[in-house]
């Protein structure tokens, strides 16, 4: 368990007093009552979006400033016997938690610890031994029912629709995409049939074989159109709009008729590359003005965003990926949410993850294959949008839509020199203020508010929930501010055990 210094603790305990429970962030007093609920949260906020765990801090709700804090003196022995059942209790097992602790001065004058357990969002589902799976809801905690269960199974990427059987008829599949795919991958003998179910792409359903519904998608003429039946899509709509915004009305705001592209995925990928590198290439007039706008993404950042895009979507869900093109920005959005850990915040570091491995996999045997690197594509993306002085591809993920999706945007905006040592502020403090931005960028008060304010126009920045006018700051929009500054104090004080 690691220890910060006096000044260090001081800091972060004035955060966390003022500093609201959230789906993040839970307070709880120290007893022999509180190791149930303790792990209860644990298994939340890893089945959900991580969070922190403060022990020996009273609820907000009962009092407030320094009488919250009672310290883990009131029982040591409940914070050991909580410890041990975070190694015993924990089904599957965690790989590690992050303790800290944190010196500070108790309610009653005396001397004390609090200790901050950091909880990583899970790439798997984890249940306690006889006390069910739990979820995190806005600032409590809830047990997942069966379906529940089931569902973040796939949304975690642990299980994978493409891995499952669909009743499509198998001659549907010997196509021009399978006699390429097939002459690439060195399958000579035995039938079709034969061939499909020894490479994991048909499985026995009674006595009758179907094919997964990755074969569907790698190999039929209209993989889309066969699984329509089965309430999931599988094609790409491009959408490209005249101006910086999809305007509501009865006369959508497109500058041509929106496109289809459909077929096997590998050829998906290739024309939905082709096309909006061609898109690209034209230039768009921009609205009343006459001036063309020139697009300068590098094109290998929008062929991985695509190639992404179809990779690791959701094949449950009954929508199209979307290419929306603007005359200041690309977006490509993907049905699911991201797998595994990953968030937009660390997806920079992180890259992907395969959620669909059969397509990932097989994708990969095709005579000339889209661009998969094993993982390396998306921090190439962030490497090469930097190198063309351009922001950073912004993520984002939409969860309360009818069907949640994940969106990379690409802008179309030189990134000023300043936004590097900006960017750099708000990752190391957690958010920037305009007086920190007059200090960065030697730049009065109105030229900073106005930098700020152009970044939160163009999505980059987005200002924090609960702040005045007179101390407004600003952070990256998938982190949260003073919350996203504690994680980053765990991270950096690693205090890892399994």
């Amino acid at each position: 368990m690691i220890d910060l210094s006096p000044a260090q603790a001081a800091s972060r305990i004035t955060t966390l007093l003022k500093t609201p429970e959230s789906q993040t962030l839970e307070f709880k007093r120290v007893s022999g009552k509180m190791v149930g609920k303790a792990l209860e949260t644990i298994c939340a906020f890893a089945n959900t979006e991580g969070g922190v765990l403060v022990l020996g801090v009273g609820d907000p709700a009962s009092s407030s400033g320094v009488a919250r804090l009672h310290g883990v003196q009131e029982n040591p022995e409940a914070v050991d016997e909580l410890r041990r059942k975070t190694l015993t209790q924990l089904n599957p097992a965690f790989e590690r938690l992050h303790w800290l602790r944190l010196p500070c001065t108790l309610n009653t004058g005396e001397p004390g610890h609090v200790v901050l357990l950091r909880v990583e969002k899970s790439d798997k589902v984890h249940s306690i031994v006889d006390d069910g799976t739990w979820t995190r809801m806005s600032a409590s905690n809830r047990e997942m029912t069966a379906a529940e269960i089931a569902d973040l199974h796939y949304r975690r990427g642990v299980r994978s629709a493409v891995s499952e059987p669909v009743p499509v008829a198998l001659e549907l599949l010997e196509t021009d995409a399978w006699r390429r795919f097939v002459g690439a991958r060195g399958l000579k003998s035995g039938t079709f049939a034969e061939q499909l179910q020894r490479i994991g792409l048909a499985l026995k359903v009674g006595s009758e074989l179907q094919p997964t519904r990755a074969a569907v998608l790698l190999f039929a003429d209209e993989p889309g159109s066969l699984l329509a039946a089965h309430d999931t899509r599988a094609d790409i709509r491009l959408m490209v709009y005249d101006g910086k915004a999809a305007l509501p009305g009865a006369t959508p705001n497109l500058r041509k008729a929106a496109k289809t592209l459909r077929g096997p995925l590998i050829d998906q990928i290739d024309a939905a590359v082709k096309t909006v590198l061609d898109e690209l290439a034209q230039g768009l007039t921009l609205s009343g003005s006459g001036f063309k706008t020139r697009h300068v993404y590098p094109e290998r950042v929008v062929k991985e965003a695509i190639v992404n895009a179809v990779i690791h979507r959701d094949y449950r869900l009954n929508r199209d990926i979307f290419i929306r093109i603007f005359d200041d920005r690309i977006e490509v959005e993907s049905p699911g949410v991201f797998p595994g850990n990953i968030t937009p915040a660390n997806i920079g570091r992180a890259g992907s993850k395969a959620r669909n491995l059969l397509v990932a996999q097989n994708l990969r045997e095709f005579p000339v294959a889209p661009n998969i690197d094993a993982g390396e594509g998306v921090r190439m993306m962030f490497a090469e949008m930097d190198a063309a002085q351009l922001y950073p591809p912004q993520y984002s993920q939409s969860l309360e839509t009818a069907v949640e999706s994940v969106t990379v945007t690409l802008l179309n905006l030189e990134r000023p020199s300043v936004w590097n040592e900006v960017s750099d502020w708000i990752d190391r403090h957690g958010s920037i203020a305009n007086a920190d931005l007059c200090r960065i960028a030697k730049v009065e008060t109105l030229k900073a508010s106005k930098m700020l304010g152009g970044w939160v126009d163009q999505g980059v920045l987005a200002p924090l929930a609960g702040r005045g006018k007179r101390n407004m700051a600003y952070t990256k929009p998938a982190q949260g501010g003073e919350q996203q500054s504690l994680l980053s104090d765990l991270a950096e004080n690693n205090g890892s055990e399994r």
